[in-house]
């Protein structure tokens, strides 16, 4: 009798345990920016809400519509998908981006300051997100809102008006500026600003630029790009019946910052519980690759490179001497070569090369042929190349990229080119290091072993801390004190000033009370001079 009951119910079972909750959160969620390589990381997180039994309304420059999520999820598209690197290259006087490898850290800033102000107004300028501002009924509409931490803070203005804690997610991992957002002190003497290519041992001249560079940003930030984004929260949110923050303001009271980042990939550092590294969360286990890729990677006898600058850096608006050099030296090569090219009808292409406009990254490194990685050292794709680990060649051009390959050739497992410094020597003889000397693909390995032991996995970490705020109503008790103090107050300027003044002080009446008892003693033997002439 026992045994049929079980059968009964082991079918109930099983339905239960695959229909999602119905008491799931209401998540409003804004990945406004339209950069691809970002958008990986968001969209791994909304997937995992909807699978978790979440309801998931999302502004989103890209449509998850293939990905059939279900009634859970809601949409918001923003049409068309705006062109920010016309608006950088046009700012910065580029043709592309090959040409941004000698931008400095204020040119970057401006770079993230063009995009970041472009790219929201045209967001906020959407009448669907529009609707979202205006909406009449504001309460018990959500229970978060899920942000991208990325130029987009004034779309934090919607906590308020739903009265919602905010969970955002970094897809630069740690940056400088972090610290003032969770009352932190990030020391400039062995954190590295996050565009500088330093390592967390940085020598004397190093840490002048790193203190330089990263006050630069702190003022930078808070004077001339904080107003701007003021600007749109005043066009945008102004007429609302509710008194808005700085934005300054509203972006030190995030909950949680779940961030694209994992040991050993990012130096030992100061942070804090509201903090969380979940790098790698993008990386699912690999599929079958292609039929024509999978059999020119199972027949490559002596291995095989894979060649991608990511979704930004384009390979065919490489300029045409530096293309040349790298076809001439992959056809003397015994290894095959996939090159994520854009332009598949390209010329004098080497038969033991295939190119294609979109290739599966993660897959096709997660191939045992696969020797080396040639890549713009990007976050995402380092992280890919550390997870199945494949040695890298790298070439930064901007931002992040000098910091992310500065720390894999630390580390052993990569050589990084300048790329206007390539000639067909250097490219021959650092593709040959990578694939004949064993260190790197031993030190690769060993990296890869701490990037993947974790007593999480980073999908599941970052679902643990976004279901946490929303029980506990945005965790305040994570908020660190050190926030509401003045600037003056937290960097201890008042008890140093304190201090000093008291020492000041003690060795005034020091040296006045040594005056004193001189002028006494002088007054004093003036007189038994006095005294003695008199007597004589």
């Amino acid at each position: 009798m026992n045994s049929k009951i079980f059968l009964c119910l082991l079918p109930l079972s099983i339905l239960a345990a695959i229909t999602p909750t119905s008491n799931g959160a209401r998540i409003l969620s804004v990945y406004s920016f339209p950069g691809k390589s970002h958008f990986m990381m968001q969209k791994a997180i909304i997937k995992e809400l909807v699978r978790n039994g979440h309801q998931v309304t999302l502004i989103t420059a890209f449509s998850l519509a293939p990905l059939n999520l279900g009634s859970n999820y809601t949409e918001i598209l923003i049409e068309p998908v705006y062109d920010f690197w016309k608006d950088i290259k046009e700012d910065a006087g580029a043709r592309n981006i090959f040409e941004f490898t000698t931008m400095d850290v204020a040119g970057f800033l401006q770079m993230l300051q063009v995009l970041g102000v472009a790219t929201t107004e045209h967001a906020l300028k959407q009448p669907k997100v529009q609707a979202i501002i205006n909406a009449k009924q504001t309460e018990n509409v959500y229970d978060l809102l899920l942000v991208e931490q990325f130029y987009q803070e004034a779309f934090l203005a919607l906590s308020h008006i739903y009265n919602i804690p905010v969970v955002s997610s970094s897809t630069l991992g740690y940056e400088n500026h972090m610290s003032q957002m969770f009352g932190i002190v990030s020391p400039w003497s062995y954190v590295p600003h996050g565009f500088l290519p330093y390592s967390d041992r940085m020598s004397f001249w190093e840490r002048v630029q790193n203190t330089y560079n990263s006050l630069y940003e702190d003022l930078h930030r808070e004077y001339v790009y904080f107003p701007l984004m003021d600007d749109l929260v005043a066009k945008y949110f102004g007429h609302l019946p509710i008194n808005l923050p700085k934005v300054t303001v509203m972006e030190k009271n995030i909950s949680v910052m779940l961030l694209n980042s994992f040991a050993p990939l990012t130096s030992a550092r100061p942070t804090i519980d509201g903090m969380v590294p979940v790098g790698g969360m993008h990386i699912y286990p690999p599929i079958a690759l292609p039929t024509d890729m999978q059999k020119f990677l199972d027949e490559a006898e002596h291995g095989a490179i894979y060649f991608s600058l990511g979704s930004n850096v384009e390979s065919k608006d490489m300029p045409p001497a530096y293309l040349k050099i790298f076809l001439d030296v992959f056809r003397t090569m015994k290894q095959r070569v996939l090159w994520k090219f854009e332009n598949e009808s390209i010329t004098n292409l080497p038969p033991n090369v295939m190119v294609k406009k979109w290739m599966p990254q993660s897959d096709i490194l997660a191939h045992p042929n696969v020797r080396v990685f040639i890549t713009h050292g990007g976050l995402l794709g380092t992280q890919e190349g550390v997870y199945h680990a494949v040695p890298m060649l790298g070439m930064p051009f901007y931002c992040d990229q000098h910091l992310n390959l500065k720390k894999a050739e630390l580390y052993g497992y990569a050589i990084s080119l300048h790329f206007q410094s390539i000639t067909y020597d250097v490219l021959k003889n650092a593709l040959t290091e990578l694939l004949e000397n064993p260190s790197y693909s031993a030190n690769i390995k060993r990296i890869s072993s701490i990037f993947h032991d974790r007593p999480l996995s980073a999908r599941d970490t970052a679902i643990y801390w976004i279901e946490y705020v929303i029980r506990h109503k945005g965790a305040t008790h994570l908020r660190a004190a050190g926030l509401d103090l003045k600037w003056y107050q937290f960097y201890l300027l008042d008890v140093i000033a304190f201090v000093v003044a008291g020492i000041v002080l003690t060795l005034w009446l020091v040296i006045g009370l040594v005056r004193f008892v001189l002028r006494r003693l002088g007054k004093r033997s003036k007189q038994k001079e006095v005294m003695k002439q008199k007597r004589q």
